[in-house]
């Protein structure tokens, strides 16, 4: 029982690794042990995602370059990280995007570019990898969605929730499909995060910050490092028998009617 939350051993790739909740993943996931590589479009940003990490905990990072919408992209990634790693045994994908408009005027092109970041670009990681995961008859899917895959809201958020609910369900699906090269595939959906960017939208509208937060059992805003446990659970031996789930670290959001 003393290893059931050990990632010794096991190497992780965080998709989107640069961002607010993927860096604090990846941080979470090394931690723990696992030898872990980010990747992202920005490469300064994964430069700097890997010196942050390597300073708040002593561990380097691995850092790859990729366009995560991208099928060939995602492919030569695979085989660099194979290259570099070995062979991956978990795989994180926080890669997001969201714009927001009245639903009356969303405008189509913006609407297939959420989708195709939130949910195609989420299969075509997962499609990868799982080949890798199914030679080696072991791996641990995680896909980051959010409290919106099941609980809906105002202020032009229906391309995000509608993705984030395809999101969910491509989950349950795959950890089906996947289960028989065990494989477990299950997503984490916070509540609110104040990432960086969500942090200069608060500052903002902080009306609109207390009205959200007086929806939350926990009284307060979701921070980063509120999703590393749910992450290294699900990246753990500890959840070996778990699959098709979604957990939510929200503060309670999702309890209330």
């Amino acid at each position: 029982m003393e290893d059931i939350f050990s990632l010794k051993g096991k190497n992780a790739i965080v998709i989107g690794g640069a961002g607010g909740i993927g860096q604090a993943i990846a941080k979470g996931l090394a931690f723990y042990g696992a030898g872990v590589g980010i990747a992202s479009r920005n490469l300064e940003n994964l430069k700097r995602a890997a010196e942050e990490i390597k300073n708040e905990i002593g561990k380097d990072i691995k850092y790859f370059q990729v366009d995560s919408g991208e099928e060939k992209s995602i492919q030569e990634l695979v085989a660099k990280v194979v290259a570099e790693m070995g062979t991956v045994h978990i795989l994180v994908n926080s890669q997001g995007y969201n714009v927001k408009y009245p639903a009356l005027e969303f405008p189509m092109e913006e609407w297939d570019n959420v989708f195709k970041v939130n949910v195609r670009g989420v299969m075509i990681c997962c499609k990868e990898f799982a080949k890798l995961m199914a030679q080696q008859k072991y791996g641990k899917i995680i896909n980051i969605s959010s409290v919106r895959g099941a609980r809906a809201c105002g202020g032009g958020n229906t391309a995000y929730g509608a993705s984030k609910g395809a999101l969910d369900m491509m989950t349950r699906m795959l950890a089906v499909e996947l289960a028989p090269y065990n494989i477990t595939v299950n997503a984490i959906g916070p509540a609110l995060t104040e990432t960086k960017m969500v942090a200069d939208l608060i500052r903002k509208d902080p009306a609109g910050k207390e009205k959200y937060i007086g929806n939350i059992p926990l009284k307060r805003i979701g921070l980063p490092e509120d999703v590393i446990g749910a992450a290294v659970y699900l990246a753990s031996p500890a959840s070996d028998f778990v699959t098709g789930q979604v957990l939510y670290p929200d503060g309670g959001l999702t309890a209330v009617g």
